[in-house]
């Protein structure tokens, strides 16, 4: 892979671009021993008990699409950042960068919708900032949140690791969300419509910790997708992960809307789903927890933890054949979050 030496659009994917601006950036700036666990949410210890912080912007463009909002994605986003971590979500602020000209009744249709996500979440929005810079500077609104989540008595922080013979779990169908942006950017009338996945998954996860306390990992395949999520897994673990293609829940139109745009499933985003390894003892608690929740329905196995230790993610094809799944080289979705 080539090192630019001006930032890119690849550099946001979530892919190899994005990796290398971290690693070679982003860490060595500001190194720390809660920072080099580069997960979801940063575990710190506040006063007597352990706090969940987390952070994310928001550039999504166009702002509002079906099943979702820059508004609804910006909470959404925040609070599944801080679940995968198993704390609670509890309180957020909310950062605006506005652009002139940017018409006042929408920025109050995207404020109803980030209300209307936090209250599902039962998470309190109790700061923020707004600045104002002038008409072409931004694509009408930017918003950055931070989030802060706390641990119920008795659960400590995942331990954000893999055991062989553990199985990969994903919450529902994969890369609506992706899908669903491009679709409206670019005015494509599919049939039936795409719609995001955009959806606050703190309860449904802690239904699932409660049906399976031992969970291992999760993670949200937003940026990268799927093969971001797994590829990172089986580097920092050193294990081989592999999937199942035809065990992997896509919905008939994304799967037909990728084929006819050359984009894979297993690379779209998603910001309403979760990818859990679970031991394999608590496997089926697991599915029935999540399958029983209503953003959990189409939640399916779809691999395995392998012993062998060579950090690979593997893809099972139809054929019986293995495929390994690297990370996203480049940009294929531009600005989905």
């Amino acid at each position: 892979m080539n090192k630019p030496d001006k930032i890119l659009l690849a550099h946001g994917s979530g892919g190899s671009y994005y990796q290398q601006l971290v690693e070679e950036v982003f860490v060595p700036a500001f190194s720390n021993p809660v920072l080099s666990q580069l997960a979801d949410a940063a575990v710190v210890a506040g006063g007597t008990e352990q706090l969940a912080m987390t952070t994310d912007s928001f550039v999504v463009r166009p702002r509002f699409f079906a099943g979702g909002d820059i508004g609804r994605l910006a909470v959404c986003g925040t609070v599944n950042d801080l679940a995968m971590s198993g704390a609670t979500p509890r309180w957020l602020s909310c950062g605006m960068v506005l652009e002139a000209g940017l018409p006042i009744a929408e920025l109050q249709r995207i404020c109803a919708s980030m209300a209307a996500a936090a209250a599902e979440a039962g998470v309190a929005i109790i700061c923020g900032d707004t600045k104002v810079v002038e008409a072409g500077a931004a694509d009408g609104i930017y918003i950055n949140t931070a989030g802060i989540g706390t641990f119920p008595a008795g659960r400590k922080p995942l331990p954000c690791r893999l055991t062989p013979d553990s199985l990969i779990i994903a919450s529902g169908t994969l890369g609506d969300h992706g899908l669903a942006v491009l679709a409206a950017r670019e005015n494509l009338n599919f049939s039936p419509p795409l719609a995001s996945d955009a959806a606050p998954l703190n309860g449904l996860i802690a239904d699932l910790l409660e049906a399976a306390p031992d969970t291992e990992w999760l993670r949200d395949p937003t940026r990268g997708g799927l093969a971001g999520v797994l590829c990172e897994w089986a580097e920092k673990s050193g294990y081989d992960v592999e999937v199942a293609e035809e065990a992997i829940p896509v919905a008939p139109a994304v799967r037909a809307a990728c084929e006819l745009l050359g984009i894979s499933p297993l690379h779209a985003a998603c910001e309403g789903r979760l990818i859990a390894a679970v031991p394999p003892h608590q496997a089926e608690a697991a599915l029935a927890a999540l399958r029983a929740h209503p953003y959990g329905r189409d939640a399916a196995i779809i691999g395995r933890v392998l012993e062998k230790e060579q950090g690979r993610a593997l893809l099972r094809t139809p054929y019986g054949s293995l495929r390994r799944l690297e990370p996203l080289d480049g940009e294929q979705l531009p600005r989905i979050c």
